[in-house]
């Protein structure tokens, strides 16, 4: 029987050894914290028995994953999850744009701009069964739907700042802009449209679920399906050297390109090797857990059942202080993400107390405490809510570090999602997972598709680690 190792548990790498086991290889995670889950943890960092996700928090691309739909996680306990309302953008004067998954009621919402988001956003939700697999891969490939991947694509590409022109109302652009900033990236460059354009048509598609009892229950149902084929976990086993990796056919790291590299050394092509070390890192995350009493006091009345709000104003404040961001500067009023993941999952909430989990979108490596500045910016739209703050918990960049090697420097996304590097991760080539390494693959959300809890960094490697055996 062949045997690989796979380093790291998180959504990716826990798909590679499931898509391994699967096909009879013997598999055996290490994991170098002691707990299972990467991205995909939850806990009780504020009050015992107020549950949040460590970080990745609402999963539309993980419910629309062509790998871990197939799996049968239900049988392990993944249930997901849909508030009411998907996403809502508050505007100054109680004034909001909301996404809600029945696109025939998000255009009619916005009003003379509905058709044109119709046009846009409703065209790529329609689509979207078709080309999802197409973009949740390597660039390099022969795609099965040429023409719906050309329409999606032709709009792709613009800068963010440009598609909103699309929309004369300050709700709409707002609206897209600021699903476009869940790129990290100034909205004035190329390809942002994408992010916004996956994202929020996968909100009509599939909705941006939760999984029910957090995020590490996504984990625990992959953790469960790799048991059920034979492989094994182990915890808080650091990987130092590689020649602890020895003796396997196979070898899945998912790690980010510089700890790949760090851990291969020598052993790396030198053209490996280069563009690992190219490689660039994005803004960070600046993370803050509330545990408030009741609900928060939105001013815009469908931001109290949206399970995502989005908070940074119009279209013109977002992108200024995302490109703040870029530029290593810290924006007076940072882009925001709040979630109230408990409106749909209410098992997470004791007593009356609600978790609230919000991030700011602050400079790489930043060393400051942005909590005021995000703080401030959901009282901006939610007077009083800071009389019904009961508890915080504080997760600077060098601390989402700590909790997860992946994220370097803060960035949740293993990796800046700008420019080429968007669509060749880590490196331009016919297969982005090899590491030129015969038998070692990079299975990280360094790699296609990029980031996101679905598992489809590790599936695809998994992939390609299976055709290198097969060939051997």
């Amino acid at each position: 029987m062949s045997t690989a190792i796979v380093v790291g548990s998180g959504p990716n790498g826990l798909s590679a050894a499931v898509h391994l086991a699967a096909h009879g290889v013997r598999v055996r995670v290490l994991e170098a914290q002691a707990e299972i889950g990467g991205g995909c943890r939850s806990s009780e960092p504020t009050l015992p028995g107020v549950v949040a996700d460590d970080c990745s928090a609402f999963h539309p691309l993980a419910a629309a994953s062509p790998f871990l739909t197939g799996l049968g996680l239900e049988e392990h306990g993944l249930r997901w999850l849909w508030p009411e309302v998907q996403l809502s953008h508050p505007l100054d004067g109680g004034r909001e744009a909301v996404l809600w998954q029945d696109l025939a009621r998000t255009t009619a919402g916005l009003g003379a701009d509905g058709p044109a988001w119709d046009a846009l956003v409703g065209r790529a939700a329609r689509d979207f069964g078709t080309i999802a697999g197409e973009f949740l891969g390597p660039l390099l490939h022969v795609p099965r739907h040429p023409l719906a991947l050309a329409r999606f694509g032709a709009d792709a590409v613009l800068p963010a700042t440009v598609t909103a022109r699309r929309w004369r109302g300050q709700e709409a652009r707002a609206l897209f802009a600021g699903i476009a900033a869940h790129a990290f990236a100034p909205l004035h460059t190329p390809l942002t449209t994408s992010v916004g354009l996956v994202l929020a048509a996968s909100a009509h598609a599939v909705g941006w679920p939760v999984a029910a009892g957090g995020s590490g229950t996504i984990a625990a149902a992959l953790a469960a399906r790799l048991a059920d084929l034979g492989g094994t976990i182990e915890t808080a086993a650091p990987v130092t050297s590689a020649r602890e990796l020895d003796g396997a056919d196979l070898v899945l790291l998912d790690l980010a390109p510089g700890a790949a590299a760090r851990l291969l050394a020598r052993r790396l092509p030198a053209s490996t090797a280069a563009a690992y070390a190219r490689y660039r890192h994005g803004p960070a995350a600046f993370k803050v857990d509330f545990a408030i009493e009741g609900d928060i006091p939105w001013q815009a009345e469908q931001s109290r059942r949206a399970g995502t709000v989005h908070l940074g104003g119009t279209l013109e404040e977002i992108a200024a202080a995302e490109a703040d961001v870029a530029r290593g500067r810290m924006p007076a009023r940072p882009f925001v993400l709040v979630g109230q993941q408990y409106l749909a999952d209410p098992s997470r909430s004791r007593e009356g107390i609600n978790p609230i989990w919000a991030y700011a979108h602050v400079p790489h490596g930043y060393p400051g405490d942005a909590t005021e500045a995000l703080t401030a910016q959901i009282e901006r739209f939610a007077p009083g809510f800071r009389a019904r703050i009961r508890a915080t918990a504080v997760r600077g960049p060098a601390a989402l570090e700590a909790h997860n090697a992946n994220y370097v420097g803060g960035d949740i996304g293993t990796g800046a999602t700008s420019g080429l590097q968007l669509l060749a991760r880590p490196r331009l080539a016919v297969n982005p997972y090899a590491t030129g390494v015969p038998g070692v693959y990079l299975c990280s959300a360094a790699t296609p598709p990029g980031p996101g809890s679905h598992g489809m960094s590790g599936y695809r490697a998994a992939q390609a680690a299976l055709g290198w055996l097969a060939r051997r």
